[in-house]
């Protein structure tokens, strides 16, 4: 590969490399190993993310370190700079590997399938059977496993062997094998049939074909690498997603016009303008202007904060009242989106690397078994047996140990898996997430959109004496209905779900900042803060303010209500549990995990729901940054944590964590930086996710434990003669069918959630308490 010329030579701390040309963990292992034999250098090897970390003394020049990586056999390159960035349509453009992988793949399957079935079945063995398996078979185990091949070769240069080297050996002597049985033996005769005769007694093996074996093999361990690279692919969605929130184009102020520009045209210092309704383009403070700012995609904050003059605003947060003129004060790789962005990266770079149990033991399982396959041919070459039965014992051994089964066991438990889960709204990327399910024992929850429902809406109505409580919600839902303020209509919707219709309003008006006014029914109401109450000599009794202090302290949000130049009572309008949440809390504390809650609203809000649903660890008031730096604590712990969210503020937190959940209803940006996604947005898919999680590896550990028990049993048979390769071939037929039927039990995994859960209305999760005057 040609090193880039430019950034080169540059002397780096932290230097930060895209690998290419991994096929399993040990490549990584051995990449890792080779680079941390440079003198001062620490190197860490993530095969997930297909990225090299490295901290080196200063001087080390990044040329050195490429070098080191293509001399073992695999590309390197610097990662492209931020600023170059792959657009939003980078998902839209074809993976060269992965359409390479697909198009062998589907010739393997076309080309494999009558190989297989005429071998199988005796009756689809006419006379010249054997040859067309050859034909059909011979561009299978060359095009299509050619990336095996190649990787073998690559391995024995570097004095390594893989799974690779012993799909690549496996396959290769079945076909030889298959090629000598032809040409020099009697299986090549017209008419030949098998005999599926599985005797155990030596034999020369020359009337027998294993053409089947070697397609088998290159057809399944090719669907494997297919559905594994798919899901790697995704790896930096997150990060598009995170650059593709902020705002494409803003209207400067120059020279004294509003000038339509692209981002990137924006200077620090410059103004530009914000209507209802757009996105703030970058962090910058507001120079004229007031309006309502909502920052729930970054903050996960279910309340518009009011801004006004001298604030400060950052970019991709949304403007939902009046016209803001802002001062730009960061741009580009500054800005607080940039900084989240890179958080997500780092916390996805540092994951450890995935240990794939096949992988693992393939370092040691594979050069064993060549090692056994060359001492049986020399054992019975040296007992005076004859080139021909020392042969079909070697080639029994290899065969038996072509890791059929193993090619299985990952895919098709996580396939049938998967699938199951995506029938219950429960999406997982792919097999490394399952390890880290099994450790879990903490799971930290984010309260906005993930234990409560994300949205305002109306808990109470307290009345002052003599008022009806269907008249206040009346006179003050129908003013609040002409607002479009998020806060407002909570109190329209809960209003209207209680009395019914609101009548019309007349001569509205809007106080900024305090709140509004106008005529319903012939009365003058006023809906808003105490100030807008004060602004007519109106305050509320001490009993109904000491009710509003009260809700306010439990981080709720009242507004008072007024009309005909009275004080009538307060509404109360909050976030409110999710219907489901209590249920899901109870079902992790069953599973053994510690619910915590982590949140970036006030203190008295996050425990006021932590109460509610049965949390006991609450972590409030925290920014982006702090999240993530909560879960890395909770790591040091030694605890093993899960993380539950929806917003983009939970974007790095979920990537660092051991395993991320993605609530389906929130960002696309907390969605593709999570291990699982829960469609339903139902808290208690979080818990299904773990359990599936958790049987699905399993499985899969079961199927690799019987795939090696039953090969490492089955060796000393054929090495000993006692298991003609034909058997060989039957008993590893065998041992696949039992994977796939272990893996296929998964589809009878159920749902603990109830479907008929009744959802609580918000409007009376709080009962209506009158104030008395």
């Amino acid at each position: 590969m040609a090193t880039p010329a430019i950034r080169q030579s540059a002397p780096l701390d932290r230097i930060e490399l895209e690998i290419g040309g991994m096929t399993c963990a040990s490549c990584a292992m051995r990449i890792e190993k080779k680079l941390n034999k440079l003198d001062g250098v620490t190197a860490t090897v993530n095969y997930a993310t297909e990225k090299a970390q490295i901290d080196a003394p200063d001087g080390t020049d990044v040329a050195t370190l490429i070098g080191v990586v293509e001399q073992t056999g695999y590309t390197a390159a610097l990662p492209s700079p931020a600023a170059e960035a792959p657009d939003a349509d980078q998902d839209e453009r074809p993976d060269a590997e992965l359409t390479s992988l697909r198009q062998r793949l589907i010739g393997a399957v076309a080309l494999s399938v009558p190989v297989i079935a005429m071998a199988m079945v005796p009756a689809l063995q006419f006379e010249y059977w054997q040859w067309i398996s050859l034909t059909l078979a011979a561009p299978v185990v060359t095009w299509a496993a050619w990336p095996f091949h190649k990787a073998a070769w690559t391995n024995l240069r570097h004095g390594a062997a893989t799974m690779d080297t012993l799909i690549s050996v496996g396959t290769a002597s079945a076909v030889l094998w298959s090629l000598y049985a032809l040409l020099f033996g009697t299986a090549g005769t017209p008419g030949m049939t098998h005999a599926f005769e599985l005797t155990v007694a030596p034999s020369d093996g020359a009337s027998n074909l294993y053409l089947e074996v070697a397609a088998g093999v290159t057809m399944f361990i090719l669907a494997g690498r297919y559905f594994e690279k798919r899901s790697k692919r995704r790896a930096g969605a997150a990060l598009r997603a995170l650059l593709d929130m902020g705002a494409k184009e803003v209207a400067v102020l120059r020279a004294g016009k509003e000038v339509r520009v692209p981002i990137g045209d924006l200077a620090v210092g410059e103004e530009f303008v914000v209507r209802p309704g757009e996105k703030i383009a970058t962090d910058g403070l507001i120079v004229s202007g007031s309006s309502a700012v909502d920052a729930s995609m970054l903050t996960g904050e279910s309340v518009p904060v009011e801004v006004g003059e001298g604030d400060a605003v950052t970019g991709a947060t949304v403007n939902v009242g009046g016209r803001l003129v802002v001062r730009a004060t960061r741009i580009g790789e500054g800005t607080q989106l940039a900084q989240m962005a890179k958080l997500v990266e780092e916390a996805q770079s540092g994951k450890a690397e995935v240990q794939r149990l096949a992988d693992q033991v393939s370092g040691i399982f594979v050069p064993i078994v060549i090692a056994i396959a060359v001492g049986t041919l020399g054992f019975w070459l040296g007992a005076g047996f004859g080139a021909s039965a020392a042969f079909t014992a070697a080639v029994a051994v290899l065969i038996i140990a072509c890791p059929c089964a193993l090619g299985l066991a990952t895919p098709t438990a996580l396939l049938v898996g998967t699938g199951r889960g995506a029938q219950m709204g429960v999406l997982i990327k792919g097999p490394e997430i399952l390890e880290s399910t099994r450790r879990v024992d903490t799971i930290v929850l984010d309260k906005t959109g993930t234990v409560t429902t994300g949205k305002m809406a109306l808990v109470d109505a307290l009345t002052e004496d003599g008022t009806d409580r269907a008249e206040l919600l009346r006179l003050a839902g129908a003013l609040e209905d002409a607002s479009e303020h998020p806060i407002a209509q909570a109190i329209a919707k809960g209003a209207a779900a209680e009395v019914g219709d609101l009548p019309e309003v007349h001569d509205f008006a809007n106080a900024e900042g305090k709140g509004v006014q106008g005529v319903v029914d012939g009365h003058a109401v006023l809906v808003g803060r105490e100030s807008l109450l004060a602004d007519w000599e109106l305050s509320l009794s001490a009993a109904l303010a000491e009710a509003k202090a009260e809700a306010e302290r439990e981080g709720k949000t009242a507004v008072a209500v007024a009309w005909d130049g009275e004080t009538r009572g307060v509404l109360v309008v909050a976030d409110t549990v999710g219907p489901t949440s209590i249920e899901a809390i109870a079902q992790f504390k069953a599973l053994g995990l510690t619910p915590v809650l982590l949140t970036g609203d006030n203190r008295a809000v996050a425990e006021r729901i932590a109460a509610d649903v049965g949390i006991e660890e609450v972590f409030a008031e925290v920014m982006p940054s702090d999240k993530v730096e909560t879960v890395a604590r909770l790591q040091a712990e030694g605890k093993t944590v899960a993380m539950v969210g929806d917003g983009v503020n939970d974007a790095a937190a979920l990537a660092k964590a051991d395993l991320g959940l993605a609530m389906g209803t929130g960002t696309d940006v907390a969605i593709e930086a999570a291990d699982i996604t829960l469609v339903r947005g139902d808290l208690r898919s979080a818990a299904d996710a773990i359990r599936l999680s958790r049987r699905t590896l399993g499985t899969i550990k079961t199927n690799l434990f019987w795939a090696f028990a039953y090969n490492t049993a089955a060796i000393p048979l054929a090495a000993l003669g006692l298991l003609n390769p034909m058997l060989a071939g039957a008993a590893m037929a065998f041992s696949s069918v039992f994977v796939v039927g272990n893996s296929l039990r998964l589809r009878s995994f159920k749902s603990r959630a109830r479907e008929d859960s009744p959802s609580p209305d918000p409007v009376r999760q709080s009962a209506p308490r009158p104030a008395k005057a």
